[in-house]
């Protein structure tokens, strides 16, 4: 049967291997070793991490033939640069990269076009920011990548900005249990102390109807604008919890109020 098959680049993505964990540290040794087959057999036995990845992109219009040989090219530098030595999965590794990758090649096929000389400040900062990265086992500040480029810390800001991907505040960044949190749960807002969805008798009303939890968690997020890690950090609970019982309070709320 040939139902499953799907194919990208001639490549059937039914029929792509799985390597176990073994598997892939002995690859990864006889590949330094030499051994060019073995670099082969990773690259295939890794296609489907390169499928997972893509999916991310659906909604750009790309050909996906396309995004998935430059999801490709993302795979292969992460296989020749992947250290067996540091305790990290390939996976956790590879998938920034090929991330990283895909989204290279979105900028440089963006019509919105930035200047070569912001993009080369851009992806220069990028590469420093990565060796700082390795070299001190922390993410870099801007003005720690500025001083390594010897470049005013504003042109760095600007050149990073220019070549960023608008995201969608409804593009989900993390899952617990089917209950996703979204980019807008994570931003704050230091200009809306005074929420005009919280104005008058009714919302009052709904709001006395709440656990005192619930009442300190819309108090932090609407009144005080705190993020969901903030409000968590400060409760002391994780911050999916936060989003339940957030999401919960409000719906709650909603039923006074309509």
């Amino acid at each position: 049967m040939k139902r499953n098959k799907v194919e990208i680049c001639g490549v059937n993505t039914s029929q792509l291997p799985v390597l176990t964990n073994a598997e892939m540290r002995d690859l990864f040794a006889r590949m330094q070793a030499g051994e060019r087959p073995a670099r082969e057999k990773l690259v295939s036995g890794n296609l489907r991490l390169v499928l997972s990845v893509i999916q991310r992109f659906n909604n750009r219009g790309e050909y996906v033939d396309d995004l998935f040989q430059v999801g490709c090219i993302g795979l292969m530098k992460a296989i020749d640069n992947f250290d067996l030595g540091q305790n990290v999965k390939f996976s956790t590794y590879a998938v920034p990269m090929i991330i990283g990758e895909i989204r290279r090649y979105l900028r440089d096929n963006n019509p919105i076009r930035v200047s070569r000389s912001l993009r080369d400040i851009a992806y220069r900062a990028l590469q420093i920011r990565d060796q700082l990265t390795n070299r001190n086992l922390r993410e870099p500040t801007i003005a720690e990548i500025s001083s390594a480029m010897e470049v005013p810390k504003e042109d760095v800001v600007f050149a990073l900005d220019a070549i960023q991907d608008p995201v969608s505040l409804f593009e989900p960044i993390y899952h617990d249990g089917g209950d996703p949190i979204f980019v807008m749960d994570q931003i704050s807002d230091d200009k809306q102390q005074d929420v005009t969805w919280v104005e008058g008798i009714a919302i009052r009303e709904a709001m006395r109807r709440l656990s005192m939890r619930e009442k300190r968690i819309l108090s932090m997020r609407f009144f005080e604008g705190k993020t969901q890690m903030e409000v968590a950090d400060e409760i002391g609970i994780s911050q999916a919890q936060v989003s339940r019982l957030e999401k919960a309070a409000i719906s709650h709320m909603q039923k006074f109020i309509t």
